[in-house]
């Protein structure tokens, strides 16, 4: 059972966000700043062991790397931005890692290929930098650029193929172009293939037709955009209210622009909403959450998950885990959403409220689950 955790660049400062937010900007300068919206609401979360870490430092990706291992975590998915005629963002720390070969630890990425937007920090209608597609060479380009990654020994092979992962893989104008031409690419490079995986999909969309290998259970952003979450229940004063016409406004706003309170949901509640019943031709893959808190960017605009605990995120990850025992070994693959999105509220690095609970838990799993397929 492999736990591939996806993995946040964004913790070192750059040029742009230094435009956008102010000079020094990262991701912990949303962290550090957030502010409890309700009572018992969790926040700010205060990182652990490793502090307000610089990716920069050699030291902090060596140690994060030995956490992960130490309880379970079989590699990292960076996320990877790419924008278009050759235009990259946070890339520094991942390339380090390569020219460096430290930390020793599997890796593979998922190209977040997203226009971002400045609503998710409270900046509505701005639109920060666009993603942008702009045809062969430029799929050339990128393939080129990521093939000393594939060839490392270290990158994370399905069937002897490098791991891709695509954002949103339909956002891609003409993908079976770009999946042809990647793997025309690889092939010309001596490589065995690539293992592509679409990571936000629809469920009427087919992946194999469009060139895609296997993909990763959507049912978190089919939650996250109000498709699929627990039935809202209503107070009998909220009912009366309605009834009596006093209130129309809708009681959950999943229009992000238009919210002005955060969408809260049980984490209990929440996470039997995340892994699907569905059963598909094709390999899919579950996506596990330790928790969801993304008030540190967004504000009243958030959603947030309530009462996530170590024991609760143990049963969730055991739950995602029995969805591809079945699998060939090379293929039992569990994303984890994530080890080190702070401002999202999902993480398993250690913080100040449950120091190491979360990562403990996580091997507490991972054991369970060899120990039955040994026994088996």
């Amino acid at each position: 059972m492999k736990l591939i955790a996806y993995y946040l660049p964004q913790y070192h400062p750059i040029p742009e966000n230094d435009e956008w937010w102010g000079k020094g900007f990262t991701e912990w300068t949303n962290v550090a700043k957030a502010k409890p919206l309700f009572e018992g609401h969790y926040q700010p979360r205060l990182p652990r062991d490793l502090g307000y870490y610089d990716l920069r430092l050699e030291d902090i990706r060596v140690q994060q790397a030995e956490l992960a291992q130490k309880y379970g975590i079989y590699g990292f998915c960076y996320y990877h931005y790419w924008f278009g005629n050759g235009k990259r963002l946070l890339d520094r720390p991942i390339q380090e890692v390569l020219k460096s070969k430290k930390p020793d630890f599997p890796f593979c990425f998922c190209w977040a290929n997203e226009t971002w937007k400045g609503i998710w920090f409270g900046k509505s209608g701005a639109t920060l930098i666009e993603q942008t597609y702009p045809g062969l060479q430029d799929y050339i380009d990128h393939f080129n650029y990521l093939l000393p990654f594939f060839e490392d020994d270290r990158y994370i092979k399905i069937d002897g193929k490098p791991l891709f992962v695509l954002y949103i893989a339909q956002n891609i104008p003409n993908l079976k172009e770009f999946t042809e031409t990647f793997r025309e690419q690889a092939q010309k490079a001596g490589l065995k293939g690539l293992y592509l995986v679409a990571s936000r999909w629809e469920r009427s969309w087919n992946p194999i037709e469009n060139g895609i290998d296997a993909v990763i259970d959507p049912s978190f952003f089919e939650a996250r955009y109000g498709k699929a979450l627990p039935p809202i229940k209503l107070s009998i004063y909220e009912r009366l209210l309605r009834k009596l016409k006093l209130v129309t406004k809708p009681v959950f706003e999943w229009n992000i622009e238009k919210r002005d309170k955060p969408l809260t949901f049980e984490y209990e509640e929440a996470v039997k909403y995340l892994i699907s019943k569905e059963k598909y031709d094709f390999d899919c893959y579950p996506c596990l959450m330790p928790d969801w808190d993304n008030s540190a960017r967004a504000g009243n605009k958030s959603l947030i998950f309530k009462n996530s605990t170590p024991e609760l995120w143990k049963n969730h990850l055991l739950q995602g885990m029995k969805t591809v025992e079945h699998q060939a070994k090379d293929k039992q693959l569990v994303f984890v959403k994530s080890w080190n999105e702070w401002a999202e509220g999902n993480y398993l690095e250690p913080d100040q409220k449950w120091q190491h609970q979360y990562l403990e838990k996580t091997l507490e799993a991972v054991n369970l689950c060899r120990n039955k397929i040994k026994n088996e």
